[in-house]
C-alpha cells in the first residue's frame, strides 16, 4: 500500500506561512470602531508619555525631543513647559488639540503656541490655531526656533519654555480638551554650506485629476493612524461630526494638490451649513500649511488647494503657512471635516496629485530621515509607519518562510527516499 510521506516540512511551512498572513492583513486595522455610527474620537499616540503642564513658568515639566507627550487644557488656561534645545539644530514643538466629537466652540476659540527664552525673548510663535466653526475639530499648531540665522534671536544651547495657551472665548465651560505635544529637531545645515535656494517657476495649477476607479481607504481619527495614501482618487465614507486623516509622500521639489468631493446627502432633511466640507493640509513637524472650506447643501460639492514645492528656503518666506510651511521632505497630514449638521454619513473622494521631480536635498549636518523629517519616518510616537515596515516586514518574512519550508519539503523528501522509491509529481512514494 503506497502512502505519501514528506509531509511534516510541508505542514509547517503551512502553518508558519496561516500564522504570519494575519499580522500582514490586520497591521492596518480599519479605525471606524465608534458604535452606531457615531463620529470617532482622536486616536492617542502609541506610548505617548502623560504629563501635566504647569501654572508656573518654573515648575513646567521637561517635554524630550523625539517623544510625543499627553496632556489636558481646558478653555482659559494657559500651560508651560520646557524644552532643551542645542544650538546645531531647528526646533520644532508642536500642539494638537483634540477636543471629543460634537464640543461646542465659538468661531475664534482655539490655542496659541509660543516658544521663548528664559528672559522672555520669543524664539518663534505662529498665529493662534482657530476652530473657525461652532462646532470644535482637531486642530494643531507649532512653535520654531531656526538655528544659524542673524536675524533670529535663541541660538545658545539651554533651556527654553513651551507655552499653550487658550485662546477665544470660554465656550467650552469647565471642560477638559485632550492635547498632545511633540518636541521635534531638524539638524542644521554642515558648516560652510550654501543655504538652498527657493524653487522658481513652478505653478500653481492644479493637475487634471487621475482616471480610474478610486480605490477605498479608511481615514484615521488624527495624525497618529493617519492612512497613507499617494497620487490617484481614494473613496472615503466620513460621518456628521468628523474629522478624516490621510498623509502623504512629499519629496524635495514635489508639490501637492488636493480635492475633496463630497456626494449628494442620502437624507431628505434640508439644510445648509456654512462650512460643511473642511480641507486642511499639515506638514511633518504639525504646523498648519493650508485650510479651505465650502458650504454643503445636500448637493455635490467639492473644495481643492495647491501647494509650493517642498524646499528647504521655504522656511525664508514670510509667515509660517502656505509656502513657508512646505519647508520639509516628508510626510504631510491631509484633514477633511464634515459639518456636524449634516443629517447623515456622505460618500467621499480625496483626490491626491504630487507633482514635480524629485531634487536633490540640502547638506544636513546629521540625520534627518532619524529625526523624524524624511519619507522613511514619522513623527516619534505614531503609528502608520511602524505598521507600514510591519507589513513590509512580513511580507519579507513570508517569503522566507515559503522559500525555507520548499526547501525543507525538498530536503526530508530526499533523506525520506528508500532505494527503489519513486517520485510521481510532487509526493514521494515508497513500496
Amino acid at each position: 500500500m503506497s502512502r505519501p510521506r514528506g509531509g511534516a516540512a510541508a505542514g509547517v511551512a503551512a502553518a508558519l506561512c496561516v500564522l504570519l498572513l494575519p499580522s500582514a492583513a490586520t497591521a492596518a486595522p480599519r479605525a471606524d470602531d465608534a458604535p452606531g455610527g457615531a463620529a470617532r474620537s482622536y486616536r492617542p499616540a502609541e506610548g505617548s508619555v502623560p504629563v501635566t503642564g504647569a501654572e508656573s513658568s518654573v515648575d513646567g515639566p521637561e517635554l524630550e525631543r523625539a517623544k510625543i507627550y499627553s496632556d489636558t487644557i481646558a478653555p482659559g488656561q494657559k500651560k508651560y513647559y520646557r524644552v532643551r534645545l542645542d544650538d546645531t539644530s531647528h526646533a520644532y514643538v508642536s500642539t494638537v488639540l483634540a477636543p471629543p466629537p460634537g464640543s461646542k466652540s465659538a468661531i475664534l476659540d482655539g490655542i496659541q503656541v509660543t516658544l521663548t527664552s528664559p528672559d522672555g525673548t520669543t524664539c518663534g510663535s505662529s498665529p493662534a490655531a482657530y476652530f473657525g466653526g461652532e462646532t470644535a475639530r482637531t486642530i494643531a499648531s507649532y512653535a520654531s526656533r531656526r538655528i544659524k540665522d542673524s536675524t533670529t534671536p535663541c541660538q545658545e544651547a539651554g533651556d527654553y519654555l513651551y507655552t499653550v495657551a487658550w485662546a477665544g472665548t470660554k465656550a467650552g465651560g469647565g471642560a477638559k480638551w485632550p492635547i498632545e505635544l511633540t518636541y521635534m529637531a531638524e539638524p542644521g545645515l554642515k558648516p560652510g554650506a550654501d543655504q538652498p535656494s527657493a524653487p522658481t517657476g513652478w505653478s500653481s495649477k492644479a493637475p487634471s485629476p487621475s482616471g480610474g476607479s478610486p480605490q477605498k481607504v479608511s481615514g484615521g481619527t488624527g495624525f497618529n493612524d493617519a492612512a497613507a495614501v499617494e497620487g490617484g482618487a481614494w473613496r472615503d465614507d466620513i460621518r456628521p461630526g468628523e474629522s478624516r486623516f490621510y498623509r502623504v509622500p512629499v519629496a524635495w521639489g514635489q508639490q501637492l494638490f488636493l480635492r475633496a468631493q463630497l456626494a449628494n446627502a442620502t437624507s431628505d432633511a434640508s439644510f445648509f451649513t456654512v462650512n460643511g466640507l473642511r480641507l486642511s493640509l499639515y506638514n511633518t513637524a504639525r504646523g498648519p500649511v493650508a485650510d479651505k472650506s465650502t458650504g454643503y447643501t445636500g448637493a455635490p460639492t467639492g473644495v481643492d488647494l495647491g501647494t509650493a514645492p517642498a524646499a528647504y528656503a521655504n522656511r525664508f518666506e514670510v509667515g509660517t503657512g502656505g509656502a513657508a510651511a512646505m519647508r520639509f521632505q516628508g510626510w504631510y497630514y491631509v484633514q477633511v471635516t464634515l459639518d456636524p449638521k449634516v443629517p447623515s454619513s456622505v460618500p467621499m473622494t480625496l483626490n491626491v496629485g504630487v507633482e514635480g521631480a524629485t531634487q536633490q536635498g540640502p547638506p544636513y549636518d546629521g540625520d534627518a530621515e532619524a529625526a523624524g523629517f524624511g519619507l522613511g519616518s514619522s513623527v516619534p510616537g505614531s503609528g502608520p509607519n511602524s505598521t507600514m515596515r510591519a507589513i513590509g516586514f512580513a511580507g519579507i518574512g513570508l517569503g522566507t518562510v515559503l522559500v525555507l519550508g520548499l526547501g525543507a519539503w525538498q530536503l526530508v523528501s530526499r533523506r525520506r527516499r528508500p532505494a527503489g522509491g519513486h517520485a510521481e509529481g510532487n509526493a514521494v512514494y515508497s513500496r
